[in-house]
């Protein structure tokens, strides 16, 4: 039986690694993505080494074309993607809107929203049987802030999680 073939995008730290960790229990090959932290990528891939799968980081940054371009090219190298789990997601700042810079709410909604778009569109684009693909399934990791707002915190990260619950949705 082949192995599934799975993307986590921040896939070795938090609650990445611990899906990481859980994927590979259960078969599944692994491209993790991460942008900064190649200490704990390394932890991470040798972890799920551990248990047996194939575990390749790449250092991408998915706000952009080229981010998501490898990300997903590396997974073709390895074989047919089944799963992408969105996971990547930060807050960068926790404080009132008011006061949150406007680079900040930009860089906060093209993380936790628009890569998690464009990295599910990538996937399906793949994956989809109406498009030649085996099919799969894409997994969006969200908050409880995309239903409580985070009001005084980080509305700008809550509004972008609303719009990862409706991608699921949709």
């Amino acid at each position: 039986m082949q192995r599934r073939l799975t993307i986590i995008t921040g896939g070795t730290r938090g609650i990445g690694a611990a899906t990481a960790a859980r994927l590979a229990r259960e078969g599944h090959d692994l491209v993790l993505g991460f942008t900064h932290d190649a200490d704990a990528a390394g932890e991470t891939a040798r972890s799920v080494e551990a248990s047996g799968a194939r575990c390749v980081t790449v250092a991408s940054d998915i706000t952009t074309d080229d981010g998501i371009a490898a990300l997903f090219g590396v997974a073709a190298q390895l074989g047919t993607l089944t799963g992408l789990v969105n996971n990547a997601g930060a807050t960068f700042h926790i404080g009132p809107l008011a006061d949150t810079p406007v680079d900040v709410v930009r860089r906060t909604v093209d993380l936790n929203l628009t890569a998690a778009l464009l990295c599910a569109r990538a996937a399906a684009q793949v994956m989809s049987r109406s498009r030649g693909g085996d099919g799969g399934v894409i997994v969006n990791v969200s908050s409880g802030a995309a239903t409580l707002g985070s009001p005084g915190e980080y509305v700008q990260y809550a509004a972008a999680k609303a719009g990862v619950d409706a991608l699921t949705l949709g």
